[in-house]
């Protein structure tokens, strides 16, 4: 059984169980720290939860956790596919609810993966990633989600003269959420791909509907320090290289760095100076059958040097120390699940006089085709 197949049995065995994502997640308080979330947030995160379908719960989903904040906040991701039991209830609800602006983009977006020779689907293929503000939102907003694209089907390489893959996925992103074409902004966007080095990939974009504008392009596979810092500077970062060196550095004393990225805001009048530096413990590969499983230590020396940054509180570096876990049985009235629990990334945010922010991407996933 191929991954996708996977998929689409645990969403139907997901649909046995009926309800919402936040029926699903409410079964998983027990095993997520209040220090990393809590009770108040919780509440937050399961109101926005109740407005999705539980069969989301077959694809990646988790939470961003803001290691620098004291407050035990978190926001929420989740993913879905085109041509899926969750795809079909975004088009039914904007088909039924003028009013829903995510429904409505979602399905403005898997029109065009759903067309025929959609170049989209050629370079994304069917799948999006939603990021909900809710910890760092304001009381009482209600912001539309974040959308990123991922290009897992056709890779966009450095120097492999991709920029017509490029505009189109900007241009995806763009048009489904109702913004006006920019040129200004694409030749931006073209320039910081042109200045991408070989043997690096553009490994996502996405666009915040509800933030300023801008488009968020995360380039990785940097393979030292030289080749990011050289980039910046030819990308048009308008920031300080200096600080990003010496972030980098003091983290390489510590930890086994195998390759980083950097996450660039692409806004009409250029780059914008906030940076997301991403430095990679292990390399993951998007068709990799075991990309979302992690050794149960991979983190560890990153977790230690991370924990030498004043900026990051120490309880809940050591409530995230333990999230990784073998995979683990549950059992519901559908039949027996393995769920998946790990971390995704850590990103580094870099500010005009050094690191500023660290956040964590950590996910759980749950497949319904098991064996036995």
């Amino acid at each position: 059984m191929d991954i996708d197949e996977a998929v689409a049995l645990t969403q139907d065995r997901l649909a046995e169980e009926g309800g919402t994502m936040g029926d699903l997640l409410g079964h998983f308080r027990n095993r997520i720290s209040p220090v990393l979330v809590g009770d108040r947030e919780w509440e937050r995160i399961l109101e926005c939860a109740k407005s999705l379908p539980i069969t989301m719960g077959a694809l990646p989903f988790g939470f961003e956790l803001p290691l620098h904040e004291r407050r035990p906040e978190a926001d929420f991701g989740a993913s879905l596919a085109s041509g899926t039991r969750t795809a079909t209830f975004f088009t039914e609800r904007a088909r039924n609810d003028q009013t829903d602006e995510t429904a409505k983009a979602i399905t403005r977006l898997f029109r065009q993966m759903d067309a025929e020779d959609s170049p989209l689907r050629e370079i994304v293929g069917p799948k999006l990633m939603l990021e909900y503000d809710i910890g760092s939102a304001q009381e009482g907003e209600d912001p539309l989600p974040g959308m990123f694209l991922r290009p897992g089907e056709r890779p966009i390489i450095g120097a492999s003269g991709q920029e017509n893959d490029v505009s189109t996925v900007v241009d995806a992103l763009v048009s489904c959420v109702g913004w006006e074409r920019n040129e200004a902004e694409r030749k931006h966007v073209e320039r910081v791909y042109r200045a991408q080095p070989e043997d690096t990939r553009l490994d996502s974009f996405g666009v915040f509907p509800s933030r300023s504008r801008s488009i968020r392009l995360a380039i990785m596979g940097f393979k030292t320090q030289e080749e990011l810092c050289a980039y910046l500077e030819d990308a048009g970062w308008p920031g300080q290289v200096s600080v990003v060196e010496s972030v980098i550095s003091r983290f390489r004393e510590r930890a086994s760095i195998v390759r980083s990225g950097a996450n660039l805001d692409v806004q009409e009048a250029g780059v914008g100076p906030t940076l997301g530096l991403t430095l990679i413990v292990k390399q993951r590969y998007t068709k990799d059958s075991r990309y979302w499983l992690d050794g149960m230590t991979d983190w560890d020396p990153f977790l230690t040097a991370l924990g030498h940054e004043d900026i990051v509180v120490p309880e809940k570096l050591r409530a995230l120390a333990g999230w990784v876990s073998k995979p683990t049985t549950l059992f519901a009235k559908s039949g027996r699940y393995v769920m998946l629990r790990g971390i995704h990334h850590i990103k580094l945010v870099i500010s005009e006089t050094g690191l500023g922010k660290a956040k964590a991407y950590v996910f759980l996933v749950l497949s319904g085709a098991v064996s036995g």
